[in-house]
């Protein structure tokens, strides 16, 4: 076992040897007083009593279907984390990332959460992709009173007092792709996406928003995550005659999708798609000359302009290499946990309650433009861009909010959205 644990931290941290000899030491620690888990309610400790670290959960899939998009946000996370050590880590403690592989299967998320809040005691974790996975480990949160730190965009009608949502929520990614493509005189909408909560719940809000100008989809599919097989689909898409098809596919099940449409023929001229889950990372799997041209929709890309980005690029690239890319999750993934040092400095407190409220009306300079935390839904507000994918794998931005738009997880300010929050569990 504790080979097994050493190597661990060796795989998953990186570690220089003094590092190691410290993990050593907090094993060895460990090992002479087992811990019991904590009874539903109580507060992990985070390794905040007495020690020198606080250990931090880090739990994305890093194999299967969505390991495509998640391993990226993974080592940016651990970039975070490294820079926080570097510069003094949290209240004079080093951070000490636990991670976990969630494995692209929602029960073992809700395993592997649970593990990271009951035996290893982390003050937080960062992590998931899918709402599928979010909505895994949500009741593990929540009974466990630990506190999650979500870095993707997704669906919405949700908020939890144990989850912060760095990512967008509707309002703040599909509503206003919505608004832009309609801007442009699109009007038949083919809606497709992977069958399960994130694509029917956003394919239903948008089905709701298009009647409210008056107008009905031609056509709406769903495929199972993992699936490559879009013949058939192409053909309905086909047959439907649209002149935008909203894309909600998820994982390498993109990589497929792309490169049939473009082997039958179609291209971003004749049918532009957009995207709302394909980024700069999913882009290299997919390949640049299969996408060129279509659209993305996001709240950061590689290109944005800013001083902090620029930075950001380069320590990420440094890191782990020339030829990899930044993208709206990773750089979520990013930040949240600077936002989560913020709140817990503030806090004095690794204590969940005392973090939330420490967290409320936080801004933080992030690469893409400023980030503040909701004064109530723990949602973050947040620029939309709009961006055309480019042969070269980047992303032109097209459209940009102008300033961060607030979070609006229930689309409460919206008329056609009325009663909507009642038709989602």
């Amino acid at each position: 076992m504790f080979k097994s644990l050493l190597s661990k931290i060796s795989r998953g941290y990186g570690a220089t040897l003094p590092a190691l000899l410290l993990g050593v030491a907090m094993l060895a620690a460990i090992a002479c007083g087992p811990s019991a888990a904590p009874s539903a309610g109580e507060k992990p400790s985070g390794s905040m009593a007495g020690g020198e670290v606080i250990k931090v959960g880090v739990l994305h899939s890093l194999s299967g279907t969505m390991s495509i998009s998640e391993t990226a946000v993974r080592d940016a996370t651990l970039l975070a984390i490294e820079e926080i050590n570097a510069s003094g880590g949290v209240m004079g403690k080093k951070l000490q990332p636990v991670i976990e592989d969630g494995a692209s299967d929602w029960p073992t998320f809700a395993e592997k959460a649970r593990k990271l809040l009951q035996n290893d005691k982390v003050a937080v974790v960062f992590g998931c992709w899918t709402s599928a996975s979010r909505k895994a480990v949500l009741p593990v949160f929540e009974s466990n009173n630990g506190l999650l730190f979500y870095p993707v965009q997704y669906e919405g009608l949700e908020t939890s007092p144990n989850i912060f949502y760095t990512g967008a929520t509707t309002n703040q990614q599909i509503v206003p792709a919505v608004e832009y493509l309609l801007g442009q005189g699109k009007k038949r909408f083919f809606l497709l996406g992977s069958d399960y909560v994130f694509p029917r719940t956003s394919n239903l809000i948008i089905n709701r928003q298009l009647e409210g100008s008056g107008l009905k989809a031609v056509g709406e599919e769903y495929t199972p995550l993992g699936h490559t097989e879009y013949s058939t689909v192409i053909s309905k898409i086909k047959a439907a005659k649209p002149d935008v098809v909203f894309n909600t596919l998820n994982g390498d099940s993109n990589v497929a999708f792309f490169k049939q449409l473009k082997d039958a023929g179609i291209t971003a001229k004749d049918l532009p798609v957009i995207s709302v889950s394909v980024a700069e990372e999913e882009v290299r799997g997919i390949g640049p000359d299969n996408i060129a041209g279509h659209l993305v929709a996001w709240n950061y890309f590689q290109t944005t302009n800013t001083p902090e980005n620029t930075k950001f690029v380069a320590a990420y690239k440094a890191k782990y290499g020339a030829n990899r890319v930044t993208d709206d999750p990773i750089e979520a993934g990013y930040f949240g946990v600077y936002l989560w040092k913020m709140a817990v400095e503030k806090a004095g407190s690794t204590d969940v309650a005392k973090v939330k409220e420490a967290a409320k009306g936080i801004q933080f300079s992030a690469p893409g433009g400023p980030v503040t935390i909701h004064m109530s839904n723990q949602h973050t507000a947040k620029t939309v861009r709009i961006g055309m994918v480019r042969a070269d794998g980047q992303i032109n931005e097209v459209w940009n909010s102008g300033k961060p738009v607030s979070p609006d997880p229930y689309l409460d300010t919206y008329t056609w959205a009325k009663g909507i929050r009642n038709m989602v569990q």
